[in-house]
């Protein structure tokens, strides 16, 4: 997302992180301090109401959904994606839920486009699955989750290190071409983004478009990732602080 004149060209992409069908703020990657939020955007935690208040600081393209019942539990929020991806048409929405294989990717697909009856095949596009590594039973999810249409990897790292088989994060080869680098710690912390470990997946990429994870602030943490070789970033309380500025 680039502001009027040219003056940012790295991609925004807000984050929706959702438990128990609200929007939740995250802490830190701790998932059990997470409570539903309150800001200036939104009267409620809905998820609809939080995105349109979102979309009202710019029309972002491209939105974040971690589905946090999904990930630790295995109980994915069906419902609520489908209300999303009805309520919001023009928007590609980018859903972990916490696959671990390729057979979890095509149930959830089409439990949210078959609900949506005969356009469901022109909505594939909109809903794009990310593959977290901390979820994935093996690297082979995800050279088959790639030949069945357009995924996300996400290289999840906690305070201990690289969450995931370690062959995923080895073998650039098999990434697909959008590659997230989440430092879970650095989610809601407000301690500005891990520069360190972006240059070093950046340094590792083959033509992957990089987008960073956690921890940015303002506009000085963007001109940072855009200068580590970040093409977008994830961001959600900085959105709702009113740190970032648009035109």
């Amino acid at each position: 997302m680039a502001e009027a004149g040219g003056k940012r060209r790295i991609e925004i992409i807000p984050v929706l992180d959702l438990m128990g069908g609200t929007v939740v703020r995250g802490i830190g990657g701790d998932r059990a301090r997470y409570r539903p939020i309150e800001t200036p955007l939104s009267p409620s935690p809905d998820p609809l109401a939080v995105l349109s208040g979102l979309l009202n600081l710019a029309p972002f393209e491209t939105v974040y959904i971690a589905d946090l019942d999904a990930i630790m539990d295995g109980r994915p929020q069906a419902s609520v994606l489908v209300a999303l991806l009805e309520a919001f048409p023009n928007v590609t929405f980018w859903v972990d839920a916490g696959f671990r294989n390729a057979q979890g990717i095509d149930r959830l697909r089409s439990r949210v486009l078959g609900a949506e009856g005969k356009g469901a095949a022109d909505r594939r596009g909109a809903f794009v699955p990310v593959l977290g590594s901390e979820t994935l039973d093996d690297a082979r999810t995800v050279q088959e989750a790639r030949r069945d249409g357009e995924v996300v990897l996400s290289l999840d790292f906690g305070a201990e290190g690289y969450r995931g088989p370690e062959a995923v994060l080895q073998d650039p080869a098999i990434w697909p071409k959008s590659l997230i680098v989440m430092t879970l710690a650095k989610v809601g912390a407000r301690g500005g983004p891990d520069l360190e470990r972006v240059e070093a997946i950046v340094s590792k990429a083959q033509n992957q478009r990089i987008i960073a994870a956690g921890g940015v602030r303002n506009e000085d943490d963007l001109r940072a990732l855009e200068a580590a070789g970040t093409h977008g970033v994830l961001i959600a309380s900085a959105l709702h602080a009113g740190a970032i500025a648009f035109d």
